[in-house]
């Protein structure tokens, strides 16, 4: 009898798990097609010119930091706000300072009495010694004490601009006319020799810090017109090399390109990345994969496509991107001529989705 029950608890289990199956299978067979667009990956001349990466900056761009070490006593601007050639942006504490100034004040004073009291002995001397009525010596002497006099006032004056000069460390002025972008201290913080205290931007004229291989160094010259690529703004901005590195020790085998942006009226703005295309001599023969700029899939900072599985499913490839070139886009890696992707689809795609080309 126990036998018998633990056929039939058995086979109630067995029933269970076939009908769950059999539900599964008609849920997903079930689902509805996405119907969809594709293409081939195709392959084309990779054209005439190299790319390379770089960021946005102002040509004209200051960290501005102090040679003495005190506490900030007042910030005088906020970042964002424009200010003027010589304005000032930053005190810092100077108490000891001002206590080293009215010394060397006292000092020239002293100085300044002595070498007054010299001056008139010198002339009286020299008078004495025109009429024979003071020997060389004496005159000697007092030649010797008016010189040595007029030298420790010069000292005490050259030791006041010393101080003068240490007051405009403790007091920070814009060097040039501007916007300030960016603050790295606040009021009551203690400011430190060669510590960035704000940085300040000129707007208006734009360079582009580019990287180009030493494969490829040879053929970029000074004065050649480029074109630089704003992905953020999707704008395209002419340009002229300006310098070329010639030394790459320091830049671990990359080579320094400055390339300076034509006025615009895109809105440009430091620290926007952009693409560098230089017109260079390339194989003819060369070739490079090409896809829809439509088709790509964008989620976080991952770039990929759409393909079509042998299942006829929608699968998602993670691509490694390069140049643009009109409206399509250049794939380094991730997938190979002639597979078929999406280009458009009247649904939501996800990774196993059933797919109806059209």
């Amino acid at each position: 009898m126990k036998n018998k029950y633990s056929i039939g608890l058995f086979a109630l289990v067995l029933f269970a798990t076939s009908c769950g199956d059999g539900n599964q299978k008609t849920v997903a067979d079930n689902s509805p097609a996405v119907t969809v667009t594709v293409s081939e990956v195709s392959q084309e001349s990779s054209g005439s010119f190299l790319t390379t990466s770089g960021k946005v900056e102002a040509v004209n761009s200051a960290n501005l930091s102090t040679r003495m070490m005190g506490y900030v006593d007042n910030i005088y601007v906020q970042v964002g706000e424009k200010v003027s050639k010589g304005q000032q942006l930053i005190s810092i504490s100077n108490a000891d300072l001002s206590a080293k100034l009215a010394q060397v004040n006292a000092g020239i004073t002293e100085a300044s009495a002595a070498y007054n009291n010299a001056e008139k002995d010198f002339k009286r001397f020299t008078a004495l010694f025109n009429e024979n009525s003071a020997s060389q010596k004496e005159l000697d002497d007092i030649t010797a004490n008016y010189t040595m006099a007029k030298a420790r006032l010069e000292g005490a004056k050259q030791m006041k601009n010393e101080v003068n000069a240490q007051f405009s460390y403790a007091n920070i002025r814009a060097p040039f006319s501007g916007t300030v972008t960016n603050k790295f201290i606040n009021v009551g913080d203690m400011a430190n020799p060669g510590m960035p205290l704000m940085e300040v931007e000129s707007p208006g004229k734009f360079q582009v810090l580019a990287m180009v291989p030493e494969s490829e160094i040879l053929q970029i010259k000074a004065n050649t017109d480029v074109d630089v690529v704003l992905k953020s703004i999707d704008k395209t901005v002419k340009a002229k090399v300006m310098e070329v590195s010639t030394s790459a020790k320091n830049t671990g085998g990359q080579y320094l390109v400055k390339v300076i942006l034509d006025k615009t009226d895109a809105k440009v703005m430091s620290g926007m990345y952009a693409k560098v295309r230089f017109p260079v001599e390339t194989d003819e023969n060369k070739q490079a994969v090409m896809l829809h700029k439509e088709a790509i899939v964008t989620k976080g900072q991952l770039t990929g496509v759409y393909t079509v599985s042998q299942t006829n499913t929608a699968l998602l490839r993670w691509l490694r991107l390069g140049r643009t070139i009109g409206d399509k886009v250049e794939v380094l890696s991730g997938i190979s001529s002639d597979e078929q992707y999406i280009i458009t689809a009247e649904g939501k795609l996800y990774n196993g989705a059933k797919i109806n080309i059209q």
